[in-house]
């Protein structure tokens, strides 16, 4: 293997260019490349540099750079998402952007394309995020992180080989990801388009009416914040918010004789506020609170279960938010947005079936989320693995290929 020498970035990059170099080359009439961070991309080589500005709008404010450099955001979270590009094809060859880029300019010794795959590796920005320092929400990556930071750095030949062996495997795992979020996203449509075939195409036999005449909606209610309890006691019932159905994080309780609002674990609750607005909640026992109603359907009638699928089906969800968004002074879903709402159903052991047939294909659609979740991990994790093969003088096409064919 050749000699790899290790340097820190600040010895082998102009870390931050001075503007005087474009002010030498441009007037400030001239047109030049402005990329902000949102057209940043994450996983995404080259800048898009489809936007242009007058170089003397830009001087002052923005950060320089040209063709060839490299940018980093620095900021969180950004610095964590990894926006990280390569400049290519700038206007007049210059560009400007976020005060929130980090610019390495490689020296001759150096291939951008191989810094720019240095720099993407989780490794890196793991230790970046342990160096951060500011206030919350407004942390960045210390200067000393990045200048002192080591890299191995061979001959620019074999650099090349190694650049043009992550472009094929990095193209082949971004198909591989693709193809995943791809099939995952067909099986959610085929999911939702039979929720809304369902619930729309409804039989002639099936009743209609408004869910106003079929179904009660009741408010939750809570004490003050000073009667909340973190602590479970037997004098006490979990009061239930909107963010309790995605996490146990934040479990408040209060006490039994304040509790006027109770909801058991099949009980069909919607949420009032968002974003988003509307959603259907089930699978929480306690006392709810002002940002969750309570549907209540005539069980001679309406099933809890049918009632629930109902709630969830696109038609419903796109009148209910819209219609939440254009009232006057409303803040988030009222009881005459949603009573007037129409609704059709059949027998109760016809809505058993329909709620069966639905269940067996949420069963297969979470399925599906499992295995793409692990699917994509992996490739990540594939990623990662060629990457430290790369910098570390271990990486060959025939490995690389094995180990794309592992998760393939």
């Amino acid at each position: 293997m050749a000699y790899w020498e290790t340097r820190p970035l600040s010895e082998v990059c102009e870390i931050k260019p001075t503007k005087s170099k474009a002010k030498a080359m441009l007037t400030d009439e001239d047109e030049v490349s402005f990329v902000p961070m949102e057209d940043m991309g994450i996983g995404v080589k080259h800048l898009n540099a489809s936007r242009t500005r007058r170089l003397g709008e830009v001087f002052s404010s923005y950060t320089y750079f040209a063709d060839g450099d490299v940018l980093l955001a620095k900021i969180t979270p950004c610095f964590e998402n990894g926006k990280l590009g390569i400049a290519r094809d700038l206007m007049n060859g210059v560009g400007f952007g976020s005060s929130e880029y980090i610019v390495f300019r490689p020296s001759p010794s150096l291939d951008a394309e191989f810094l720019y795959y240095y720099l993407t590796r989780q490794k890196f920005r793991d230790e970046g995020v342990r160096t951060m320092t500011g206030a919350v929400g407004h942390k960045r990556v210390s200067k000393d992180f990045v200048e002192s930071y080591l890299i191995r750095v061979p001959p620019l030949s074999e650099q090349r080989r190694i650049v043009e062996i992550l472009d094929e495997i990095s193209d082949s795992i971004d198909v591989a990801k693709n193809n995943t979020s791809k099939n995952l996203s067909n099986g959610r449509e085929l999911f939702e388009s039979f929720l809304q075939n369902t619930f729309t195409q409804k039989e002639s036999e099936w009743e209609e009416t408004t869910l106003g005449e079929v179904c009660k909606f009741v408010g939750g209610s809570q004490p003050p914040k000073s009667e909340f309890i973190s602590e479970y006691r037997d004098d006490l019932v979990r009061l239930i918010q909107i963010r309790d159905y995605k996490s146990d994080k934040h479990i408040v309780y209060i006490p039994k004789a304040l509790a006027k609002r109770s909801c058991t674990a099949d009980d069909v609750m919607i949420g009032r506020y968002g974003p988003p607005v509307f959603q259907i909640l089930r699978g929480l026992t306690g006392s709810y609170n002002v940002a969750l109603m309570k549907a209540v359907p005539d069980a001679r009638r309406l099933s809890k279960d049918f009632l629930f699928y109902f709630l969830k089906h696109k038609a419903i969800q796109s009148f209910i938010i819209n219609a939440s968004s254009r009232a006057a002074g409303q803040s988030g879903l009222n009881k005459d947005t949603i009573e007037p709402y129409p609704i059709a159903f059949p027998t109760l052991t016809q809505q058993a079936q329909i709620v069966s047939k639905i269940r067996s294909l949420e069963e297969a659609l979470s399925d599906l989320e499992l295995a793409s979740l692990k699917k994509l991990a992996a490739l990540d994790q594939l990623r990662e693995s060629v990457l430290y093969q790369a910098f570390n003088g271990h990486l060959t096409v025939a490995k690389a290929a094995e180990e794309m064919e592992a998760v393939a």
